[in-house]
This record gives C-alpha cells, sequence and structure tokens, in this order.
C-alpha cells in the first residue's frame, strides 16, 4: 500500500463524536493503523429496493482510496455505487474489561467510520490493482505466487473504491474504570482480559503434488499476532 502524507481527520457532523470525546484519535496515522491491521469491514448501504443492509468484506487500502471486494452478479454492490451514499466500518477488539459493577464492564477497541460515496472503476488497469490491493491486504504475497486473473475472472469480479476524505476513529485502550464504592466494597473481581487474533498452521490443500513445500509468505503471515495494546 502506499503511505500519504498525515494530516488531521475530518471534521464533519458525522465525524465529530458526541459522547465519550475523549476516546476520538484525530490523527490520519490512526485511520490507516486501524485498517491496515483489520481483515473485514462492514459496508452499509440502502439497496434498490430502498432497505438498509450492512455487507461483510474484504478490502485493502492504497493512500487514502479503499478498495472492497464484490461480485459483479451481486445487485447489494450496484445499489452501492448507484444509491445514496455509504458508511463502512472496521472494528478491532483489543480487551474485555471486567468491573465490579456489570454497568462499568466495557471493551477495549479501536474502530473506524468512513462514509462517502463509491466509485466502481472503469479503467482495467484501476481495476487490477484495487484486486491487487484486496490480495496484499489479506494474503501478503499472492499476487506474485499465484496464477494471474484471467479474463472471465475479471469480468465476474466486482471493485469499488472509496475515498477516505471523511472519517473517524473511536478507540479505548483504559484498565478499569470503577465507582469508588464499588472499589472499596472489594467483593468482585475486576481486571482485563485481552484479545488475540492470530494464524494457525497451515494446512495443505490434499490435492497439491508432493514437493511443494510451504511458501515463505504463508509462513511469515502464519507468525503475525497482533500485539496486546491493553
Amino acid at each position: 500500500m502506499t503511505e500519504t502524507t498525515t494530516t488531521g481527520l475530518s471534521s464533519t457532523a458525522r465525524t465529530t463524536l458526541n459522547r465519550k470525546k475523549d476516546r476520538a484519535a484525530t490523527d490520519r496515522a490512526n485511520l490507516y493503523a486501524v485498517l491496515d491491521e483489520g481483515l473485514v469491514c462492514h459496508l452499509g448501504l440502502v439497496n434498490a429496493g430502498g432497505a438498509p443492509m450492512v455487507i461483510p468484506t474484504g478490502y485493502g487500502r492504497d493512500g487514502d482510496t479503499l478498495y472492497l471486494h464484490g461480485s459483479t452478479g451481486a445487485t447489494t454492490m450496484r445499489a452501492g455505487t448507484e444509491g445514496p451514499e455509504v458508511c463502512v466500518t472496521v472494528t478491532l477488539l483489543d480487551a474485555i474489561i471486567y468491573a465490579r459493577s456489570v454497568n462499568n464492564h466495557s471493551m477495549n477497541y479501536r474502530s473506524a467510520v468512513i462514509y462517502g460515496r463509491l466509485r466502481q472503476p472503469v479503467d482495467r488497469a484501476e481495476k487490477l490493482h484495487g484486486l491487487r490491493m484486496i490480495t496484499d491486504h489479506l494474503a501478503p504475497g499472492s499476487w506474485e505466487h499465484a496464477r494471474d486473473v484471467n479474463e472471465k475472472e475479471l469480468a465476474a469480479v466486482t471493485v469499488l473504491a472509496l475515498d477516505l476524505t471523511e472519517a473517524s476513529v473511536k478507540m479505548r485502550s483504559a484498565g478499569v474504570i470503577d465507582d469508588p464504592d464499588d472499589v472499596a466494597a472489594g467483593n468482585a473481581w475486576a481486571g482485563v482480559l485481552p484479545v488475540h487474533t492470530g494464524f494457525g498452521e497451515p494446512r495443505p490443500d490434499p490435492q497439491l503434488p508432493e514437493g511443494i513445500a510451504l511458501p515463505e509468505h504463508v509462513s511469515q503471515r502464519r507468525q503475525v499476532r497482533r500485539p496486546d495494546p491493553a
């Protein structure tokens, strides 16, 4: 992915927090960090029938453009480009907070919300570029390792582009915040339970010919584990 000059996030009515304002991250680098660490985004749109929908899908980022993956047969993806603006969210869960009262239980998290109008690249080169950004994000190294996309496959897949101009980031990374009376009572356990996301042991396809070893880009991916930010 291509980095861009770090600037502040947009400040609009939709991206300004009304509650828990201290959890707002105002640096655009925070937006990039959440998007680059997440694996699945949720695309919120209004379909052709006027009903709201939220669709999980793969994505990839190049600078201030987010590329989303879909099928040409999905009417919902077409609705995203023909209908009103959309909303894309990515959330990373870092910890569950156990407090002395149920009311003060919480989560440590990092989340990004992006508003804008989807654009479907008509240029073949940009469509391939978008597919590469999505592939490199989800399965780094596969674009060079696997067979190239053929014309039939390219025609069957949809790539949507979303500008990252209007976005907000919200995060919590604190410990337990309890009422003084509950702390003094001392009758319940309280603490932070970290949540980790990682990759397991690769399982080769049974149809692999003998002698094809696990490629380095997969073995390196297996070693990736999110740090404990809590």
